[in-house]
């Protein structure tokens, strides 16, 4: 019998995609949510087996979420997802025992595999994740990048808007374009439309002191 499952993520693009891929893998999944305080109040309602929660959501974030489930002994087991490869992040997933962890951009090629080992009461953490934070090395590519990039690179992670970073830098956003495509071009990254945010979001962590 498949667990019961509840959804949450404050990305509309992301939790349809979970949502229907898991309902055509025919998952029960009870309920989608896009903000972390009506996640928690569907867990309490619904009971599900596994809730998969984004980490970072409005109201209540997913660890807060975690947090509340074991202050009150609520059985639902946690998925944690995320863009963020923060060792602080994951090491505070760890301390509340959640039963999964995984990264966005690989979320639908491990979440089967995830909620297989989290309803059979195993641990599931993303092996690209582990390897990353074991790893903690600085990327070459953060070598080649100039101080300006590193700082439209940082914000980029943060989803602002070339207009949002050229107003924090006080330069046109015509600038901060030239900037991206510089970016795109020395990291050879695809022409997608969401490659170079996926990117930025990948080297946040080495990005922090770029502000």
């Amino acid at each position: 019998m498949q667990p019961s499952i509840l959804i949450a993520d404050d990305h509309p693009l992301v939790l349809k995609g979970l949502q229907d891929f898991l309902t055509e893998k025919n998952y029960n999944i009870v309920a989608a949510e896009t903000d972390g305080k009506q996640a928690l109040n569907s867990i309490v309602k619904h009971n599900p087996d596994i809730a998969i929660l984004d980490i970072r959501m409005p109201l209540m974030t997913g660890l807060e979420i975690a947090s509340a489930c074991k202050k009150n002994d609520l059985k639902t087991k946690i998925i944690l997802i995320t863009f963020e490869k923060d060792e602080s992040l994951y090491h505070k997933a760890k301390s509340l025992n959640v039963n999964g962890y995984i990264l966005k951009e690989f979320a639908l090629v491990e979440i089967e595999n995830c909620i297989k080992a989290v309803n059979e009461n195993n641990t599931y953490f993303s092996e690209q994740l582990v390897e990353h934070l074991s790893a903690g090395e600085e990327p070459k590519i953060i070598g080649i990048l100039t101080p300006a990039e590193k700082k439209v690179l940082h914000y980029i992670a943060k989803n602002k808007t070339a207009k949002e970073i050229g107003d924090i830098l006080f330069v046109s956003s015509r600038t901060i374009e030239k900037h991206k495509s510089h970016i795109i071009r020395k990291a050879n990254l695809e022409s997608k439309h969401n490659s170079l945010v996926l990117f930025a979001k990948e080297l946040e962590a080495f990005l922090s002191d770029s502000k």
